[in-house]
C-alpha cells in the first residue's frame, strides 16, 4: 500500500463537506452552533416515551425529506437514507465536481450505517404482527439495507466507480472515510463521497441502549446530559444524522482548480481484541500511532483532537489514557475536544459528521468546545477546550472514533500546503 504522502497525484484532499445534525440541517448552520456551544439534546418527540428510562436524544429538527426527494419515493427509504442522501448531496455541491462521461467511471460513494433502517424494521414487524405478510411492502428490503445510502447517490448522479457501505457500528463512518480514501489512493477512484449516517432514535434503539446502561438518564436536564469528560458523566445521549466529505486526489482537485479544505493525511485501524463493549488502552493507541506512521508526521504536530468523547464514565477515561500513552508529554500541548456534548453520539454517523467538524477547525483554526465541562473528572486532565470556542494555528488534527466489537479507527487531516 502507498502512503498517503507518496506520489503527489494519489495525495488526497477533502474539497466538499455535508452534514445534517441535531444541531442544525446543513454544513453552516451546524458548524455556526458548535463554535457558539449549542446543544442539540431535546426531550424525544418521534414516538411516545411513557414507560421509558430514557426521554431524551439529538434529534434532527424541522427537516422535510420532500424538499429533496418526492413523497413518494421517500416512503420507500428508511430516515437514515433520508440523512444520508441529505448530507451527501450538500457535499457533491460544495465540491463543485461536474460529472461527465469521461469521468464518471472514476467517482464512487462510500457512505455507511451502523444499524440502518431500526424504525422500519420495527414498523414493518407491526405491519406483519397485525395486518399479515400480504401487507408487508416490497420496499421493505432496499428502504432499510444500509448500502442503500451509497446506492442512492450513485443513481443520483450517475456516479459509475465504486458502490460501497462499511459497516462498524459507532466507527463506521470514520472508517468508511479512510477506506474511500485508500480507494483514490490506489487508483481505484479519482473522487469519492464518503462518511456515515444514523437514525435510531426509536422504541427499540433507545430501549436497547437503556437497557444496556450506556444511556444518560439526565432527563430534566436534556441539555446538560451529554458531558465528556466531566465527573458526573453518566452515560451517552443518542443523536442521529449525517455526515459525508467529498475525497479526490490532488491531481483531480488541482486540476480542476478545487478549493480544498485540508488534506487527508493519514488513516490508522486497530483491533482491540480484548472484549465486545469495553474499552481497551492498547487498541486506540495503537490505532492513533498507525494514523500517523502513515501520515508520516511526528507526534509534535499535532495540536488537536476531535475525541470519540461519547460521555460514558469508562470510555472517556480511557481514551484519555490512550492519548496519554501515545503522545506522551505532549499529550499536556495537545487540546482534545467532544462536539458530541452537542450532538449526541450519532453511532455510525458520528465518524462522518465529527469529520466534518474536524476539517473545518483545521480550516478556520478554531477549536470547538466541549460543553457541560464544568467538574472535570481528575483522571481525566487533559485540556479539553471546555465550554468555549479556542482559536488556535492548527496544522495537523486527529480524528478518533472507536466501535462495539473493539473496533478503532483515526484519521489525520493537515492544512493543505
Amino acid at each position: 500500500m502507498r502512503s498517503f504522502k507518496g506520489l503527489d497525484e494519489r495525495r488526497v484532499v477533502v474539497t466538499g463537506l455535508g452534514s445534517i445534525s441535531p444541531v442544525g440541517n446543513s454544513v453552516k448552520q451546524g458548524w455556526n452552533a458548535i463554535l457558539s456551544g449549542t446543544s442539540g439534546i431535546t426531550k424525544i418527540s418521534q414516538f411516545d416515551t411513557t414507560g421509558f428510562a430514557v426521554t431524551i436524544a439529538g434529534e434532527v429538527k424541522n427537516f422535510s425529506i420532500s424538499d429533496f426527494v418526492s413523497a413518494k419515493e421517500a416512503r420507500h427509504m428508511d430516515t437514515f437514507i433520508h440523512y444520508g442522501i441529505v448530507a451527501g448531496e450538500e457535499a457533491f455541491k460544495d465540491s463543485g465536481y461536474i460529472v461527465t462521461e469521461s469521468n464518471r467511471e472514476k467517482i464512487g460513494v462510500m457512505v455507511g450505517s451502523g444499524i440502518g433502517g431500526l424504525p422500519m424494521i420495527e414498523n414493518t414487524h407491526s405491519v406483519l404482527s397485525q395486518k399479515g405478510p400480504r401487507r408487508v411492502s416490497p420496499f421493505f428490503v432496499p428502504g432499510s439495507i444500509i448500502n442503500m445510502i451509497s446506492g442512492h447517490l450513485s443513481i443520483r448522479h450517475n456516479l459509475q466507480g465504486p458502490n460501497i457501505a462499511a459497516v462498524t457500528a459507532c466507527t463506521t463512518g470514520l472508517h468508511s472515510i479512510g477506506l474511500a480514501a485508500r480507494l483514490i489512493q490506489c487508483g481505484d477512484a479519482d473522487a469519492m463521497l464518503a462518511g456515515g449516517s444514523e437514525s435510531t432514535i426509536s422504541p427499540l434503539g433507545i430501549g436497547g441502549f437503556a437497557s444496556a446502561r450506556a444511556l444518560s438518564l439526565r432527563n430534566d436536564d436534556p441539555k446538560g446530559a451529554s458531558r465528556p469528560f466531566d465527573s458526573e458523566r453518566d452515560g451517552f445521549v443518542l443523536g442521529e444524522g449525517s455526515g459525508v466529505l467529498f475525497l479526490e486526489s490532488l491531481k483531480s482537485a488541482t486540476s480542476r482548480g478545487a478549493k480544498i479544505y485540508a488534506e487527508l493525511a493519514g488513516f490508522g485501524m486497530s483491533s482491540d481484541a480484548f472484549h465486545m463493549t469495553a474499552p481497551d488502552v492498547n487498541g486506540p493507541k495503537r490505532c492513533m500511532e498507525n494514523a500517523l506512521k502513515d501520515a508520516e508526521l511526528d507526534l509534535d504536530e499535532v495540536s488537536y483532537i476531535n475525541a470519540h468523547g461519547t460521555s460514558t464514565p469508562l470510555g472517556d477515561k480511557n481514551e484519555t489514557l490512550a492519548i496519554k500513552s501515545c503522545f506522551g508529554d505532549h499529550s499536556k500541548n495537545v487540546v482534545v475536544s467532544s462536539t458530541k456534548s452537542m450532538t449526541g453520539h450519532l453511532l455510525g454517523g458520528a465518524g462522518g459528521l465529527e469529520s466534518v467538524f474536524t476539517v473545518l477547525a483545521v480550516y478556520e483554526n478554531k477549536v470547538p468546545p466541549t460543553i457541560n465541562l464544568s467538574k472535570q473528572d481528575p483522571e481525566c486532565d487533559l485540556d479539553y477546550c471546555a465550554n468555549y470556542t479556542r482559536d488556535m494555528n492548527i496544522q495537523v488534527a486527529v480524528k478518533n472514533n472507536f466501535g462495539f466489537g473493539g473496533t478503532n479507527g483515526t484519521l489525520v487531516f493537515k492544512k493543505f500546503q
